[in-house]
């Protein structure tokens, strides 16, 4: 296993597994050209080399490559390599002279080889689709983040060894080619190709690299100064339209927020059939999941437009926070993704205001930092990372939602505008550079005149948060501040860091902004008979324990208005998070909830469902009755505001109240409520009888899960052929999320069969297996289909990239027994778990925590659902 160090302490240069420093890169002159008959490709890269330390050697990166040659031209002379060493476990490549090259000397060292145009969706892979004819058809694309490239040629595949990209592509005539920059130059070669030069890069990590050959279509806009397109395969381009719009209004924000015009000539976004991620940043071609990128107001809901237009935003805001300026090292990745994600709902809440993306923040954002941040086995913001195969396993809520959840504390602190101008001045002073976590908390130092390093240290160079525990005393309160773990467990040791804490507390006569908690605790004069309430607009970074008394008390304080939207989504969260770690009883999250029927926000009932459904999820393997206790409190407490907001989508009904719909729909249904469940079969039977707009994309996913739950095997053919043959890509993975949900184990079976039959592409093998991850029935038959079926999946989803993580956590975190938990770690214990350990460890110790959960308080919910009639 990975040892996480709790720490805070990092591993210097010295300790990463970096490429030796006798030459540096100052520029890349590549040509490719893939073949889809045979899945290779054909390249010759010349690198122009600064030599830092007088060596006969050069090392590089490389995986999958097979060198022809490799020659070093220095001096007017020419020298070919007398020896080629690989090492496949470090990736690298070593080439060994027979003369020395001099240090302050410039030389060019050329590679002729031979690569695998592969199906793993990394580095230079091969993406297949369906034409309208029925063929299947190929498109080579990238991607390079985090350590890929040295997949698609040799090359320094380190983020601080920038250089500049002269890119040439050779394909068929009739193929679209895409690189980062525009196309300089195009001419047909003697073999009846084209080969299409592009202009040269600025300054730029290997990750950001990208080129595509395809046959692709697109949209563009003109309402910007440089040309922004929406690529697509053939029949999907007119999708694009939506982002391509979004882009540009998106691009001309950026540059008026960050005083900074985005540097180059074009950005064209393309939408790749085959990724593993949900969008990939590269400078100037930014690459997207289909469903990440193409949106159809008719056809799609809402959920998915916010989704799009937070994907687009996110990878936009990259152009400068991580492309234009990029962290050194992998350790600082936060610094691109922390960023972006808050950039992206900054600019989100400027376009979309209706949307109110700021109250989703506290659900959304802060709740996957402070869920994945509550085990011990998470890592701190600035994570020591040494070997490539780490790298993937942090591209995870820290680095992002985490990350942006700091930023956002600092924004609140400092006030936006000072923010904003830290940022600018950070983005000024290390352009075209890169930089670590210390530089940014230098630049917002600079403007705020506040020492701001000092202040946020705590919070990326340690791992975790505080529970902050309020003691009412007479005219005063007592904050305290230890470590929060979900399992509740905190020993000492592990309680060390003191976390300086602005509690923002609220009162009648508004938030208090200057009260700090840096010590263990501190005692505020306050009248404590009147209403409190600290972390207002719940925008910090911690959770906050009440005596079961004042939680009443909040309780009617929500009734009464005193409590913000953020405040009340926050309170039910706390509860629901302390509830779960054995800070307080689920009773109290229960009782809590219960007198919230009159709530009329939809971001406070996505907590309150998300609460409830954890409650049920925990309590799945354990009696009947109290299963259908738990399902009845949901059903009585979401069915009366399901029907009094209805199912149906006009004209008029706005972005969030289409959510509300939705969400009490699905919650109301999935409990049980026979209003709503007769409802959904209507629609399905209109939808599996030929009308395929009867069911609204708002409600689809719901519709489909409820038909099947409560239908069969014909329910379950209809899903499977809505699948194969969608209207859109957002349809398609709606059959895919929702085919799973039955208890009949010849349907589970028959899911479980269509994982690796082909017809589900490896970026989405995970979707199903969350459908099966909704009843016991499916989640005992998932992990023993991914016992026997392990080698295949391990071969299809290679362990260094980040999607057998994500199987793995799937497959083994829905059990709630000690008996699973010792299976789980026997079958693991005979696997190199290197590439997913992160992933193991954190869905075991979430198992873990669940079972002390059930242990400590299953009499108590027992009880409770007895006493209010729900037993």
């Amino acid at each position: 296993m990975l040892d996480i160090s709790t720490t805070g302490s990092f591993n210097t240069p010295g300790d990463r597994e970096v490429l030796p420093q006798n030459v540096r890169p100052l520029n890349y002159d590549l040509t490719l050209e893939p073949d889809f008959e045979k899945f290779t490709f054909e390249g010759t890269v010349a690198i122009s080399l600064d030599v830092y330390e007088t060596s006969k050697t050069i090392t590089l990166n490389s995986l999958e490559i097979d060198v022809h040659s490799a020659i070093v031209e220095a001096g007017g002379q020419k020298h070919t390599a007398v020896s080629t060493e690989f090492n496949d476990e470090i990736q690298r490549v070593k080439f060994t002279f027979d003369k020395d090259f001099s240090a302050g000397t410039q030389i060019v060292f050329t590679v002729v080889f031979t690569g695998l145009l592969n199906d793993k969706m990394a580095g230079f892979y091969r993406s297949s689709y369906t034409a309208a004819d029925g063929s299947t058809q190929y498109l080579a694309t990238t991607q390079m983040e985090p350590t890929d490239c040295r997949r698609a040629f040799p090359c320094f595949d380190e983020p601080a060894l920038k250089a500049t990209y002269d890119i040439t592509l050779i394909a068929d005539p009739s193929l679209t080619c895409l690189s980062n920059m525009n196309a300089e130059d195009e001419r047909i070669l003697s073999s009846g190709k084209k080969a299409v030069h592009f202009a040269r890069t600025p300054l730029m990590s290997t990750y950001l690299l990208a080129f595509i050959v395809g046959d692709l279509r697109y949209v563009e806009t003109t309402s910007f100064r440089i040309p922004v397109r929406v690529y697509a395969t053939p029949g999907l381009e007119n999708q694009g339209q939506f982002s391509c719009d979004l882009a540009a209004k998106t691009i001309k924000f950026f540059e008026e927020t960050f005083d900074m015009p985005y540097p180059l000539p074009k950005m064209d976004m393309v939408a790749i059939p085959d990724f593993s991620a949900g969008a990939m940043e590269n400078w100037g071609l930014i690459t997207y999941r289909v469903v990440d990128l193409l949106f159809d107001e008719e056809t799609s809901g809402a959920n998915t437009k916010q989704r799009v237009a937070e994907v687009v935003q996110h990878e936009l805001a990259h152009q400068w926070f991580g492309n234009l300026v990029t962290m050194d090292w992998w350790e600082g990745l936060w610094l691109n993704e922390g960023f972006a994600t808050w950039m992206s709902w900054f600019s989100c809440n400027e376009f979309y205001p209706d949307w109110k993306v700021w109250e989703a923040y506290v659900t959304d954002n802060l709740q996957a930092a402070l869920r994945l941040d509550g085990l011990r086995s998470s890592h701190p913001i600035e994570v020591p990372v040494k070997r490539a195969d780490e790298i993937n396993q942090i591209f995870d809520a820290i680095s992002y939602s985490k990350g942006s959840c700091v930023l956002r504390m600092v924004s609140k602190f400092l006030g936006e505008d000072v923010f904003i101008n830290g940022i600018r001045l950070y983005l000024k002073r290390h352009k075209y550079g890169n930089t670590q976590t210390g530089d940014l908390w230098a630049a917002l130092s600079e403007v705020s005149h506040k020492d701001v390093s000092s202040l946020m240290q705590s919070w990326t160079k340690k791992v975790g948060y505080p529970l902050l525990t309020v003691t009412e005393g007479s005219g005063s309160i007592t904050v305290r501040q230890n470590r929060f773990l979900t399992s509740g467990d905190v020993t000492p040791e592990e309680d060390e860091t003191l976390y300086p804490v602005s509690l923002a507390l609220k009162t009648k006569n508004g938030v208090d902004e200057d009260l700090m908690l840096t010590s263990r605790e501190m005692t505020i004069p306050l009248d404590s008979s009147k209403f409190f309430k600290l972390n207002a607009e719940s925008s910090g970074i911690f959770r906050t324990a009440y005596s079961p008394e004042r939680l009443i008390k909040l309780g009617a304080n929500a009734q009464e208005g005193l409590l913000s939207v953020e405040d009340r989504a926050g309170l039910v969260a706390d509860t629901g998070a302390l509830a779960a770690s054995g800070y307080s009883s689920t009773v109290g999250l229960l009782s809590l909830v219960s007198g919230w029927k009159n709530e009329t926000e939809f971001v406070v009932w996505d907590e309150i469902t998300s609460r409830i459904g954890a409650i049920r999820a925990a309590w799945m393997f354990e009696e009947q009755a109290v299963q259908d206790g738990l399902k009845k409190f949901q059903r009585e407490l979401t069915a009366p505001k399901a029907t009094a907001l209805g199912w149906t989508f006009g004209a008029d009904v706005g972005h969030v109240e289409q959510q509300f719909k939705s969400l009490m729909f699905s919650s109301a249904g999935l409990a049980g409520d026979e209003t709503v469940i007769a409802a959904a079969k209507l629609l399905f039977a209109q939808f599996a009888a030929g009308n395929k707009r009867a069911i609204h994309p708002n409600i689809k996913a719901s519709v489909f899960a409820l038909a099947l739950q409560n239908g069969g095997e014909a329910e379950w053919e209809v899903i499977h052929n809505t699948y194969l043959n969608p209207i859109n890509t957002d349809e398609k993975n709606t059959a895919l999320r929702n085919i799973g949900r039955t208890k009949n184990p010849k349907l589970i079976q028959k899911t479980l069969d269509l994982i690796l039959d082909g017809s589900v592409r490896p970026q989405d093998v995970y979707l199903p297996m969350g459908g099966l991850r909704s009843t016991k029935e499916g989640t005992v038959a998932l992990w023993e289909w991914v016992k026997l079926h392990w080698d295949e999946l391990e071969k299809l989803l290679p362990p260094g990239l980040s999607m057998l993580s994500s199987v793995v956590s799937l497959s083994t975190g829905g059990f709630a027994s000690e008996e699973a938990v010792n299976e789980i770690e026997q079958f693991f214990s005979k696997k190199n778990t290197k590439g997913y350990d992160k992933g193991l460890a954190q869905s075991l110790e979430s198992v873990g925590s669940k079972i002390k959960w059930v242990n400590r308080d299953r009499e108590s919910v027992k009880q409770w659902l007895n006493e209010n009639g729900y037993l």
